[in-house]
């Protein structure tokens, strides 16, 4: 069974700087593609990035675009979010998802396994 556990999250300032973690233990893991998504109250999860394990391929959301960077490191099984210039809008839960299947999507639903959340909360 695979679990994924996200850090990283906490208070920080417009304009601040955040790193998320997303750490992955299982037996086997061998996803196609890595994903981060957030979700505000209220408000439906959203994609925010996502990277192909192997070839470190990423794609991001218009909105995050310039400020947030995903990374990955195989040998550890580890995702990252470099969130920069943060704003009050990015506040939200933040989730990791791996996706096993050759699936170039940002749907939540078709991501297969996902994290717990941490809260990133961006004071204006």
């Amino acid at each position: 069974q695979v679990q994924l556990v996200e850090s990283g999250g906490g208070l920080v300032q417009t304009g601040g700087s955040l790193r998320l973690s997303c750490a992955v233990s299982g037996r086997t893991f061998s996803p196609y593609t890595m994903g981060w998504f957030r979700q505000a109250p209220g408000k439906e999860r959203e994609f925010v990035a996502r990277i192909t394990w192997i070839g470190g391929t990423t794609y991001y959301a218009d909105s995050v675009k310039g400020r947030f960077a995903i990374s990955r490191d195989n040998a550890k099984n580890t995702l990252y979010l470099q969130m920069n210039s943060l704003k009050p809008e990015d506040t939200a839960v933040y989730y990791c998802a791996a996706l096993r299947r050759g699936l170039i999507t940002t749907r939540p639903s078709d991501f297969d396994n996902w994290g717990q959340g941490t809260q990133v909360t961006v004071s204006s």
